[in-house]
């Protein structure tokens, strides 16, 4: 089984602001998503992007720190075939001597959900929806 990339997501500390930005380049958001504590939009060719608030991140990840502005504020996501790929994968990739952020956990929002950290330390997740 061959993971798919299959979203961007960034962390907002103004969601209506990274919006009104991401608007301006052509994005289909609608407005009423500015109060949304997530957010997603479709990318062409079936690849999305989202934004979470720092507030969700820290709901899952209690010691969340964004650092300063430009650092650590995006993260890249594959969806995995299911749940068992999720703990299979990241057994591999910290068996092989990369960084776990978050073992494999099922998210509230519905997931299986796991964060590895890639060489340069950016946190590369990966999930697969829960029957």
């Amino acid at each position: 089984m061959t993971p798919r990339f299959d979203l961007i997501g960034l962390v907002a500390a103004d969601m209506a602001a990274a919006l009104a930005f991401y608007r301006r380049l052509g994005l289909d958001i609608p407005a009423e998503a500015d109060k949304e504590p997530h957010v997603e939009a479709a990318l062409p060719g079936g690849l999305r992007i989202a934004w979470d608030t720092e507030e969700t991140i820290r709901s899952f990840d209690p010691g969340f720190d964004p650092g300063p502005r430009g650092g650590g504020r995006i993260g890249l996501a594959f969806l995995c075939n299911s749940p068992a790929d999720v703990d299979r994968l990241y057994a591999e990739l910290t068996g092989a001597g990369y960084e776990g952020h978050n073992e494999p956990w099922d998210a509230f929002w519905g997931q299986r959900y796991a964060v590895v950290a890639d060489p340069d330390g950016n946190g590369v997740s990966l999930f697969a929806r829960l029957s």
